[in-house]
């Protein structure tokens, strides 16, 4: 399909070993507003997304500058050591932390004479691998389309050595716009057809009656599909990799004598590409349209504070950071600390060396009107808590939609003859 040539158009034909993962080395910048520690953790998260994709991080690369080369992203002696590097190494794939313009993919293209992906191509292809419903690929389709189409430019290489004259004028731009009217014809075809999907789920949200519905949120890889099973007893795809779950699943969820819809949603990251972010802003409707959100988070994960950041900025895109929430910390059976010695004087005590009771103490025990809870999804570790808590809460905002229910209040005759 057009639409998948891109990113594999400059792959060169390398006498090697064949192996499972590809052969890949990440490139950043440390800039103003971006220091060495955070590239660091920027890069860590690329290399477990090269990872979710097939590939093999064998080397980094990053430079020091005030901000991206515009033509190379990076300085010319930084390329030629990277171009040296990947020639020297049968190296198969360089991976950009940044999203590359057009003209910086294609003169990097033509330095490295390798394939050329930056982080916005590297989240769209582990979306297309993991894109079950039709739906889903519809999505991930559109957004690729709409990713390609700025770069169609440097895909007819073939015609590069054509520099005009009699008879050898136009064919490459001729072809060029020719594949350029057919994305764009694809692009309206594709949002016509997540329209009517979208009209479909929406009639499906609105047969659902009025039951309370909650929303699994957070970042990618927290563990919110393993939660989902534990509460819902469902069999959602779980795996240790980023975007294990694209497609919205929807479970009727009992905890006592209290029915609710659960919905497990796709995971957030940093840096998530507009094109995704608008692509799937259907998706997203069962996060606008919930009663209750669970904001899961991966306590054990060193930032999972930035994480916490990201997510509620996209809730503030979606105009859904209002909404009665509960902070679930999950995943504390693989939260480890730093412990310092007693005698050790010259280590300042941060955030690292913290014990789950002292996150307790913090920030944590005062997030407004949200609540906080510390369980592990996988151990079932303070799972009657957790249940209790949602009770609850699902509970408080049931009450206001049926005042008068029998059979959840038993004392609500009383409270009819008072109103009386």
């Amino acid at each position: 399909m057009l639409c998948l040539l891109l990113q594999y158009q400059n792959e060169p034909m390398l006498e090697k070993e064949k192996i499972d993962f590809e052969k890949t080395i990440l490139v950043g910048v440390v800039t103003q507003i971006q220091n060495e520690e955070k590239l660091k953790e920027y890069l860590d998260e690329l290399e477990f997304l090269t990872y979710t994709a097939g590939g093999e991080v064998v080397k980094r690369f990053w430079q020091k500058m005030d901000k991206p080369n515009p033509k190379t992203f990076l300085g010319t002696g930084k390329m030629d050591e990277i171009a040296l590097y990947t020639k020297e190494n049968y190296i198969s794939t360089v991976i950009f932390d940044d999203e590359l313009s057009p003209s910086q993919q294609k003169n990097i293209s033509k330095i490295l004479d390798c394939k050329v992906l930056d982080r916005t191509n590297l989240i769209l292809d582990i979306f297309a691998q993991r894109a079950e419903t039709s739906y889903a690929r519809t999505q991930v389709e559109l957004a690729q389309c709409q990713y390609l189409l700025p770069r169609l430019s440097g895909m007819w290489t073939h015609l590069e050595r054509q520099k005009g004259g009699i008879g050898l004028r136009g064919p490459g731009e001729t072809e060029i716009e020719t594949d350029r009217r057919i994305v764009r014809d694809r692009i309206a075809l594709l949002k016509e057809k997540i329209k009517t999907i979208d009209r479909q789920m929406s009639v499906q949200r609105g047969n659902r009656g009025a039951m309370v519905r909650v929303a699994l949120v957070g970042y990618t890889n927290v563990g919110k599909s393993t939660l989902m099973n534990a509460v819902g007893k469902s069999d959602v795809f779980v795996e240790n990799k980023l975007f294990a779950t694209l497609d919205t699943t929807v479970r009727k969820v009992v905890i006592k004598n209290m029915p609710f819809l659960l919905s497990d949603t796709v995971g957030f990251i940093r840096k998530l590409p507009t094109q995704l972010v608008e692509s799937f802003k259907s998706t997203l409707d069962e996060v606008r349209e919930a009663d209750l959100l669970l904001h899961v988070v991966d306590i054990s994960h060193p930032d999972f504070e930035d994480h916490i950041e990201s997510v509620n900025q996209i809730l503030l895109d979606i105009k859904s950071i209002n909404k009665p929430t509960i902070m679930v910390f999950n995943k504390i059976d693989a939260y480890k600390h730093e412990i310092i010695e007693d005698d050790d004087l010259i280590t300042e005590k941060t955030t690292k060396h913290y014990t789950l009771e002292e996150w307790k103490t913090t920030w944590m025990s005062n997030v407004g009107k949200k609540k906080a809870l510390f369980i592990s999804a996988t151990e079932k570790e303070n799972f009657e808590q957790f249940r209790e808590v949602v009770y609850e809460a699902v509970r408080e905002i049931h009450i206001t939609r049926f005042p008068y229910n029998k059979f959840l209040y038993p004392d609500y005759k009383d409270a009819v003859e008072n109103e009386e």
